[in-house]
């Protein structure tokens, strides 16, 4: 039989990694877990030992993951999360029928979360009640939902693929659709390409920016708003104009238009991202069959049809 190694963190050494990062110090860390400062430091100072780094910047303002401590942190997520995966899918298959049940958390930007998910949650309940998911929602920007679930903060992230910044190394991905972007202005406006540009800082420039390069009627925003729901609003009293991809389009007012940019427009590609220790276990299984299966209807019956 196996024996373990020395080197090995056991699984309160990874809470403790995960509370420090997470309350940004030694005490805080150890209210949080109910255990002394003291504790907390002996704790963090056995775990640089056995991995051979140090994981904390120790300073008067608490303690900061050092590059190998926010690695480290990373990995204590998942290996918890997977500890609890563990034991809820043991229970489920030792039950007759099998059941799927135990916390799902859920990373989307913003349009994903709101005109995307309630269609799949609603399912994804109806079929797995014992399921409870736990959905956050992260700006498009930079590592985005990936970097949450590459990190342990998330099962499964609802992610734009494919753009200019890269995904974090290693993780499972899959399509679900593409979506066009539209030109968007109020209704009745006679010539809206003369209005000036709302814009938001997720607007997705790495599906957009060679197209948006080559229009010489775009202008330079003007207005910018702080996410898709602002800019629609600003859109549709006659501030201005947008380019805006499908899904922050759904259930748009009628008091806006949507006009076709014609087949070079830019498009964009959704789909979700996981980790591949997660990725065959039930609950995300479950939530990315709902996720292929709405995505398979098209757009058009989460809302107003583009």
């Amino acid at each position: 039989m196996p024996r373990t190694s020395e080197a090995d963190l056991a699984p309160h050494e990874l809470r403790v990694l995960v509370a420090v990062a997470d309350t940004g110090g030694f005490s805080a860390a150890g209210a949080a877990l109910g255990l002394t400062q003291s504790a907390v430091s002996h704790s963090v100072r056995g775990s640089e030992r056995k991995l051979g780094a140090v994981l904390f910047v120790r300073g008067r303002t608490g303690a900061r993951p050092t590059a190998a401590g926010e690695r480290a942190v990373a990995y204590a997520r998942r290996v918890l999360r997977l500890l609890d995966v563990m034991a809820a899918e043991v229970r489920g298959a030792a039950r007759p029928d099998a059941t799927v049940e135990g916390p799902l958390r859920i990373a989307a930007f913003r349009s994903a979360a709101l005109r995307l998910l309630p269609a799949v949650l609603r399912q994804l309940r109806a079929r797995h009640p014992g399921i409870e998911p736990r959905v956050r929602i992260v700006r498009d920007l930079g590592r985005g939902t990936a970097g949450e679930v590459a990190d342990g903060r998330a099962d499964v992230g609802i992610a734009t693929l494919d753009g200019s910044t890269p995904l974090p190394p290693g993780l499972v991905t899959g399509g679900l659709f593409e979506e066009p972007y539209s030109l968007v202005h109020a209704a009745g406006r006679a010539d809206p390409r003369s209005l000036p540009l709302v814009d938001w800082a997720e607007n997705c420039g790495s599906y957009t920016r060679d197209w948006w390069a080559a229009q010489d009627w775009i202008p330079t925003a003007t207005v910018e708003a702080e996410d898709d729901g602002a800019v629609l609003s600003l859109v549709s009293t006659g501030q201005g104009m947008a380019v805006m991809p499908a899904l922050s389009l759904i259930g748009a007012p009628d008091t806006v238009e949507i006009t076709d940019l014609g087949p070079t427009r830019p498009t964009r590609r959704v789909g979700y991202v996981t980790t591949p220790e997660l990725s065959g276990t039930a609950v995300v299984r479950a939530l990315v069959r709902e996720l292929r299966s709405t995505a398979s209807q098209g757009l058009a019956p989460l809302g107003r049809p583009e």
